[in-house]
């Protein structure tokens, strides 16, 4: 529950309109609305566009005995643009599906992605990653795990039928920060998961 005290709220928004610009395999609606403004009066009608993917959740793989964690590198064709590599190294994440608790989707992605099973799941929080242009909400899992001994192990995971190729790297906490210092980690979910890490390891 938001605390803050706002001075509007969602039940101030007027939306006057809703129409599907796109449809693929994301939505981008066009949502024209009015607002109060906040030395009185209310806006003009405004369209924005809102990119539609549906939520998704984000797991930071966690071994305390070990103090290690796990990343895991796949191709990001949007981060072509602007990143140094479009093979991000990121945490275990995934898109809810109708029907799933983020819970539920936390234990999936981990089992596809990863090839573990979390002995024990505490959600961390949850969060609008880019509210000017986008509905989607994170749910970010913290997943305890018990990690191999034998890093040399089959390190590929993915579904072929969703054509995911997966490497996962088991990395200590401390080289995980690292990465993050030297910007070899820039996404957003992977850098909130990893500072969380960072202020919290020792409770854990």
């Amino acid at each position: 529950m938001d605390q803050f005290p706002h001075k509007f709220n969602r039940n101030d928004v007027l939306i006057d309109k809703i129409e599907t610009a796109f449809q693929g395999f994301f939505r981008l609606d066009k949502v024209t609305f009015r607002h109060p403004l906040f030395a009185g009066g209310i806006s003009p009608s405004t369209t924005r566009e809102v990119f539609e993917r549906g939520d998704a959740v984000v797991v930071l793989a966690y071994d305390r005995q070990q103090d290690k964690l796990v990343l895991v590198e796949q191709i990001r064709i949007p981060a072509l643009r602007t990143a140094a590599n479009p093979w991000q190294l990121e945490l275990v994440a995934g898109i809810v599906e109708a029907g799933e608790t983020p819970a539920e989707v936390a234990q999936r992605e981990l089992l596809e992605e990863s090839g573990l099973t979390a002995q024990s799941l505490k959600q961390i929080c949850s969060y609008l990653p880019s509210p000017g242009g986008c509905s989607e909400r994170h749910t970010l899992f913290l997943a305890l795990v018990e990690l191999p001994q034998d890093q040399q192990q089959m390190q590929v995971f993915g579904l072929g039928s969703e054509n995911e190729d997966i490497r996962r790297h088991i990395v200590s906490r401390e080289q995980a920060l690292q990465l993050l210092e030297q910007g070899a980690i820039d996404n957003a979910p992977t850098i909130l998961g990893l500072q969380w890490l960072a202020l919290h390891y020792l409770r854990l």
